[in-house]
């Protein structure tokens, strides 16, 4: 990576780039109390992976792209790490079949923490000591592992939440359950002009860091629209639910069509409802199974959901750039209300109060679902060197989410990030905000 690369041009001075590593490590860490060495084993589809497996590959990120690189004499905790834990970089070498990882019983999960705790020092070390010369890249590799351990502190929640859903225990990861009773707020139409409009990563709006997906900014043409001030709700999900809305064939994409059928969907993930006819649901959550919450925002739905409840509902899904001039309208970076995983909710929480101007819950609760595909930007460049596999790569038959979610660290959203998932994706907090043209 070259100090030209705008997405990592900020450096942080070396004292806050060393209390900054400490804590987001300390946090995945404490992520896993909860959970057994059998929980953090568990690998319930291909798409997820193990507890374990995102500690070690956490590691393996930095050994590998930091300390190979900076540290003097380098030499690997172990050599067999270097296959096991390389999730799809073919740059670095070969790996271990992804929907094998769950087969990966040694090293132990005492090993695993073992090392991360070397690595955390070795890597700690180097930034006290390293040279001067390097300090410059070594901040922007650090910030880049740390944004992307953010990302996989997310990954672990919903990949232990969806290996739990399957015990016939239905057991609880947290017992605090965050939900009281709310007043329902009622849904509500912002309108907005468009134009042409800026788009993408801005240091002024956004803060120090953006993946290279995010970049470069560039302008776009925006027509007339209007958007929810909040996202859809269970209770209206019912409702699409209690009008056949799984059973409409007009109401779904082809390819949407397909997957209903295939697999015989007719509820959201983790939902179960013992008599169809009384419309009384329950859904497994990270508190154990509990009744379904008709205020609360609608998760766990798939791009073809989202889309088909946007159709039934006479509206649409917005375009990512859509979403993003409405995001513009909110407070700027350090100001960011919501609910976050440092919330220790684990789940999406109902609107509570009006929105007042501008639509209410854009960062946080759930992943908005847009009707964007993950593209490259005009101009896009990805990052040099072995971390451009980061996002490019995967710019094809993905659909572009934007806001955070309930598991989502803080620090870690802004209104230009992009996340992305195939539109088959359930298992993730993604939800959606209805939009329509003006």
């Amino acid at each position: 990576m070259t100090p030209s690369q705008p997405a990592l041009r900020t450096v942080t001075p070396v004292s806050d780039l060393e209390k900054r590593f400490q804590q987001v490590r300390a946090q995945t860490e404490a992520l896993i109390q909860p959970l057994s060495a059998e929980d953090c084993q568990l690998q319930s589809m291909p798409d997820a992976s193990p507890a374990k497996w995102h500690l070690a590959h956490l590691t393996w990120f930095f050994e590998t792209f930091v300390l190979e690189r900076f540290e003097p004499g380098f030499t690997p905790f172990n050599a067999a790490f270097r296959v096991l834990f390389n999730s799809y970089y073919h740059g670095v070498g070969a790996q271990f079949p992804r929907p094998q990882r769950g087969l990966i019983s040694r090293p132990s999960l005492e090993e695993v923490l073992t090392y991360r705790a070397q690595v955390n020092e070795r890597v700690l070390k180097v930034i006290a000591s390293g040279r001067r010369e390097d300090q410059d890249d070594l901040a922007r590799l650090v910030t880049l592992g740390l944004h992307h351990e953010q990302q996989h502190q997310e990954l672990l929640l919903t990949d232990i939440k969806h290996a739990l859903s399957f015990n016939p225990q239905r057991p609880a990861y947290a017992r605090r359950w965050p939900l009281a009773g709310i007043h329902p707020q009622p849904l509500r139409w912002h309108g907005y002009a468009g134009g042409l409009t800026e788009h993408g990563f801005d240091t002024g709006l956004d803060g120090g860091f953006a993946f290279d997906n995010e970049t470069p900014r560039h302008r776009v043409y925006v027509a007339p629209f209007e958007l929810a001030n909040r996202l859809v709700t269970n209770g209206e999900m019912m409702a699409f639910i209690a009008d056949d809305g799984y059973q409409r064939p007009e109401l779904w994409l082809s390819m949407g069509w397909d997957w209903v059928k295939a697999d015989q969907h007719r509820l959201p993930l983790y939902w179960q409802c013992d008599n169809p006819g009384n419309g009384h649901y329950r859904n497994f959550t990270l508190q154990g199974l509990v009744e379904v919450d008709p205020n609360t925002p609608a998760c766990h739905l798939s791009y073809f959901e989202a889309d088909a409840y946007a159709r039934w509902a006479g509206a649409r899904l917005p375009t990512e750039f859509e979403w993003e001039a409405a995001a513009r309208t909110l407070p700027v970076s350090g100001e960011r209300p919501g609910n976050f995983l440092e919330n220790a909710a684990y789940h999406p929480l109902p609107l509570q109060q009006p929105s007042q101007g501008a639509p209410a819950q854009m960062l946080g609760d759930a992943w908005e679902w847009t009707q964007s595909n993950y593209n490259a930007y005009p101009g896009y460049k990805p990052w040099d060197g072995l971390v451009g596999e980061y996002n490019g790569k995967f710019m094809c038959n993905q659909f572009v989410l934007r806001g955070g979610s309930c598991a989502t660290p803080q620090s870690h959203v802004r209104a230009s990030y992009r996340n992305f998932f195939p539109p088959d994706a359930q298992w993730q907090f993604s939800g959606l905000r209805l939009a329509r043209d003006a």
